[in-house]
């Protein structure tokens, strides 16, 4: 059996902190949609399992909650199995009663009740959540399930594999052991945002479309791929998401580390589709960091997104730039004051201290709208 395994669409996602471009990745979480369906078509895989958190919330607007059924129903020829998961359990008149009375197409398979669902020589066996978190295991059930004999069982889950790492937010474990209890040639599951195998035959999907740093770079559904009963299955992640998330770490030292860091980042070839946290560390003349924000500035606009953290990186006035800002007068006066607090406060002074110098460099040498703060 052949099919795509994918979980974490969190449709209706806010993104308030990108402003005007939150909009663009809200569609990018629908549009990963019909990307999926491009690979399930490409691949000959007819059933996609997308294991919980179809949707953000469980209280969804009429629009938000009829958008990816409208994109699934786009596929006619595929099968969407859905499950729900910590951010939109099945609770009384909730979100899937809301769903199953739109009379969703026929190939939406809702899995809202702890039951065997047969397909043709393999038989899913789904665990979905009835509350965000549950302190029972609900894939227990599966250790007792009937299927025929000879045909493959599959676990659809949503939550947090006990004994491996804290990466989800589902509140309810599910017992390493399950697979081998169980019987599962396969156990798919979401909560996590990062590709994970836990083992041969237990893997999270991640999130098709990143959300977030420090987790998936790269949006991802698995292709998977399993010969019969007892296999080891094949497992194979296809790259489905728009966007890059990526944090990324350059120390500067002189000021023609600058041209270097620029050209590194200009070389990403995902540079207009990337979400980047840039950290610098290390220390620059005054110069140095007016020659920073402009290259910086650049760069933003190259971009779909720069955070920049700079708290790190020091300012190191040189004599040439405190001649600069006034040889002989006030302002060479308070640039000695920064200078003397920079050297005797604290680390939270030293930043402020550093902070005033640069502004002070940048009005009197060459003013320039905006300058990014040391922490984006």
């Amino acid at each position: 059996m052949r099919f795509i395994h994918t979980a974490d669409w969190q449709i209706g996602k806010v993104f308030r902190q990108f402003g005007e471009k939150e909009a663009v990745l809200q569609q990018a979480r629908l549009d990963v949609i019909d990307a999926i369906a491009a690979l399930a078509r490409a691949e000959g895989a007819a059933d996609i399992l997308v294991a919980g958190d179809v949707y953000d919330h469980d209280a969804p607007s009429e629009r938000t909650l009829r958008e990816p059924l409208e994109r699934m129903r786009r596929h006619p020829a595929l099968r969407w199995h859905l499950l729900p998961g910590n951010h939109d359990p099945h609770r009384p008149q909730g979100l899937w009663d809301r769903v199953r009375g739109l009379g969703p197409p026929p190939n939406i398979v809702l899995h809202l009740e702890s039951q065997p669902f047969e397909l043709s020589g393999a038989v899913i066996l789904p665990a979905p959540l009835l509350r965000r978190s549950e302190p029972r295991d609900v894939s227990a059930w599966m250790d007792g399930a009937p299927s025929p004999d000879g045909w493959l069982r599959i676990g659809l889950a949503h939550g947090s594999v006990a004994g491996f790492g804290g990466e989800g937010e589902a509140g309810n474990p599910i017992d390493p052991a399950r697979p081998r209890l169980a019987r599962l040639d396969y156990l798919a599951l979401g909560d996590w945002h990062r590709t994970n195998a836990i083992g041969p035959n237990v893997h999270y999907a991640g999130t098709p479309e990143p959300d977030r740093f420090g987790s998936q770079e790269e949006g991802v559904a698995l292709l998977v791929d399993i010969a019969g009963p007892g296999a080891r299955p094949v497992v194979a992640p296809r790259r489905v998401g728009r966007y890059v998330w990526r944090e990324i770490g350059h120390r500067l030292d002189e000021a023609a580390h600058l041209a270097d860091l620029e050209a590194m980042l200009r070389a990403l070839p995902e540079l207009p589709v990337l979400v980047a946290r840039l950290t610098l560390a290390g220390a620059l003349p005054l110069a140095g960091h007016a020659e920073l924000d402009g290259r910086l500035q650049a760069l933003e606009a190259a971009m779909f997104r720069l955070d920049v953290d700079r708290s790190a990186l020091a300012a190191r006035p040189s004599p040439a730039d405190l001649e600069a800002i006034d040889f002989d007068g006030v302002l060479r006066r308070s640039s000695d004051r920064l200078l003397a607090e920079a050297a005797d406060g604290d680390e939270a002074a030293r930043r402020v201290a550093e902070d005033a110098l640069v502004e002070l460099y940048l009005r009197a040498v060459q003013p320039a709208p905006g300058r990014k703060g040391r922490a984006a």
